[in-house]
């Protein structure tokens, strides 16, 4: 399933599409998910943690009030599932087109295209939790709080290797003139 996935972002792996994408992704970072974190309170999202206790995560919770945690709990169930899908085909497609042009088409190296896709599985899965910490407040189950963390870790972790699967793919690229490797 992986090498039929990293198969198809190759043949999607195209400059306009990138652009296309990364200018999409720059409108979440940059206005979008802004403007949601603008309604909440100094505690911020959960999910911008890398780590975070039941306690520490329940405060914020019992923080928002009940108006933010609906509508944290709405963009979660909303906006923070498309955000995943244009980011990690950004990156995916991203890596792609500059591992094509870094590394030789045999290389093992451009199956890594995929490493984009743990992040979305493991941000979905932590919208879950966090959604489920939303709507079961002033409940607090302490495993659905570790759970949602243990999501948040592993989804912030793929996305550090995609962003260093960039890095790489820039110096390879780069250092081939960023022509299409044979």
């Amino acid at each position: 399933m992986l090498i039929k996935l990293s198969d198809t972002l190759k043949k999607y792996a195209k400059g306009w599409l990138v652009l296309i994408l990364f200018l999409l992704d720059a409108v979440f970072m940059g206005y979008v998910m802004p403007s949601i974190g603008t309604t909440m309170n100094s505690s911020g999202p959960i999910d911008l943690l890398f780590f975070y206790t039941p306690q520490t995560a329940y405060e914020m919770v019992a923080a928002y009030g009940e108006q933010v945690r609906e509508a944290y709990r709405i963009t979660e169930l909303t906006v923070d599932i498309i955000y995943p899908i244009v980011y990690t085909l950004f990156f995916s497609l991203l890596i792609t087109w500059l591992f094509q042009r870094g590394f030789p088409a045999e290389s093992k190296m451009q199956r890594l295209n995929v490493v984009s896709f743990g992040a979305w599985l493991f941000d979905l899965f932590e919208n879950l939790g966090i959604v489920t910490m939303l709507s079961v407040y002033p409940s607090t189950p302490a495993l659905v709080a570790w759970l949602t963390t243990i999501f948040t870790m592993v989804k912030w972790t793929f996305a550090g290797a995609g962003g260093i699967l960039i890095l790489i793919g820039l110096v390879m690229a780069a250092k081939n003139k960023f022509k299409i490797q044979m």
